[in-house]
């Protein structure tokens, strides 16, 4: 979980990657529901970048009305890379977690709650211990209004957080990309393994945008 890379590799720089696609597992380990497409048509998608994927994937589970999750690449160059080829900083990619919600059960704004208050979205291609491009804080939306309300909450927290002392937000926010799916044993890595690795942590700020999420 320590790659050291801090620059984006060009395009001619990128390892090559490959063709075939990662195995997916056929249910999510913590509630059985299918991780890969399709999904039912009541639901939305969304796709964050904040660290370790570990940490960052069982944060938005245990949200009611998240259907399922799965972590994996995104926003990089090489096609299906491999998490030790992530590792190098030579694929471009981040730590991703896709998130599959009921809309009607929680809102993406909730969702963009979960994502800024737990991690340090300040901190450029690194999170804490975990340095290196793979962990650099990213909002990838699926449709204009997730992108208005992404940047509206990301403009909402930097006046909170520069009240706290803290520098100017570094989160990227552009379209989905493609997202490749992590090898299976990264899929709910910590209901698996819960005394594993989680660098996860928060700036203790709260984010004030508003929330129309049913508790």
């Amino acid at each position: 979980m320590f790659g050291k890379s801090t620059r984006m590799p060009s395009a001619a720089e990128a390892l090559p990657g490959r063709a075939t696609t990662m195995p997916v597992p056929a249910a999510h380990f913590v509630n059985g529901h299918e991780l890969a497409p399709p999904f039912p048509e009541n639901l939305d998608r969304a796709m964050f970048g904040l660290g370790c994927f570990w940490g960052a994937e069982r944060k938005f589970w245990q949200r009611d009305g998240v259907y399922t999750t799965a972590v994996g690449y995104a926003a990089g160059i090489t096609p299906n890379p491999t998490y030790r080829e992530v590792c190098t900083g030579m694929t471009g990619h981040n730590e991703v977690v896709l998130v599959v919600f009921d809309p009607a059960r929680v809102s993406y704004e909730e969702l963009l709650r979960v994502f800024w208050e737990n991690h340090d979205p300040t901190q450029g291609m690194r999170q804490g211990n975990d340095v290196g491009t793979q962990y650099r804080s990213g909002i990838y939306f699926f449709s204009d209004a997730q992108r208005i309300a992404a940047e509206q909450s990301r403009d909402g927290f930097q006046g909170e957080l520069q009240a706290a002392g803290y520098g100017p937000i570094t989160t990227e926010i552009l379209p989905a990309p493609e997202f490749y799916y992590a090898e299976d044993y990264h899929q709910q890595y910590l209901a698996k393994n819960p005394n594993g690795y989680c660098g996860l942590g928060g700036t203790g700020v709260t984010c004030p945008i508003g929330v129309s999420a049913r508790a």
